[in-house]
C-alpha cells in the first residue's frame, strides 16, 4: 500500500510537471472546454494504466506525448465524426501579450485543427521543437518520413492560412 501511494505522488508530479503537453494535444484534438476536459481525463487515465510499463528507455515527456496523441486519435475514431473546431479564445491561448501575436497564433492553430490526424501530431510536436528523431520514436515512423511530411505539412498550413485570410 505504502509503494502504490509513492507511485501516486510521483505519477500526480509527473502530470503537474508536463500538463502543458497535455493541454496542447486536447487543444488541437478536441473541440469546446469541455470535450478537452474530457480528453484530458481520458489522457490522464491511460498515461496512470500505462505507467506501470515505463521503462526509462525514452525521456518522460515523449512516452507521455505517445501516449497523449494515441489516446487523443483513438478518441477520435471512436467518435467517427466529422472534426469542428470552435475558434480559440483568450483562455485558451493567454500566453502571448501580442494582440497581433495571438491573432497569428490563433490563425496557426485554426489551420492545425483542419489537418489530418497524423498530420496534426508531427507538427504539433515539431512546434514543441522535438527533434526529427523524437518525432520519429514517437509516432512509430522514420526519421525521413518525418522530414518528408514537415515539408509537405507547412506547405499545407501556408496554404490554408493564406486561403483564411482571403476570405
Amino acid at each position: 500500500m505504502k509503494n502504490q501511494s509513492v507511485n501516486k505522488k510521483t505519477f500526480s508530479e509527473l502530470i503537474e510537471q508536463h500538463q502543458a503537453i497535455i493541454h496542447k494535444i486536447t487543444l488541437v484534438y478536441a473541440n469546446g472546454s469541455l470535450n478537452r476536459e474530457d480528453l484530458f481525463q481520458d489522457i490522464c487515465l491511460q498515461l496512470w494504466r500505462s505507467y506501470p510499463n515505463f521503462r526509462g528507455d525514452a525521456k518522460i515527456s515523449t512516452w507521455m506525448y505517445r501516449v497523449a496523441l494515441n489516446t487523443a486519435i483513438s478518441n477520435v475514431r471512436k467518435k467517427d465524426k466529422g472534426l469542428h473546431f470552435e475558434q480559440l479564445n483568450e483562455n485558451d491561448r493567454n500566453d502571448t501579450e501580442n494582440s497581433d501575436e495571438k491573432e497569428q497564433v490563433k490563425l496557426l492553430y485554426q489551420a492545425i485543427a483542419r489537418l489530418n490526424r497524423i498530420d496534426k501530431a508531427i507538427i504539433l510536436l515539431w512546434l514543441e521543437e522535438k527533434s526529427y528523431d523524437e518525432i520519429a520514436l514517437i509516432l512509430g515512423i522514420s526519421k525521413t518520413n518525418v522530414s518528408v511530411k514537415l515539408v509537405r505539412i507547412k506547405r499545407k498550413l501556408e496554404e490554408i492560412i493564406f486561403s483564411t485570410m482571403n476570405e
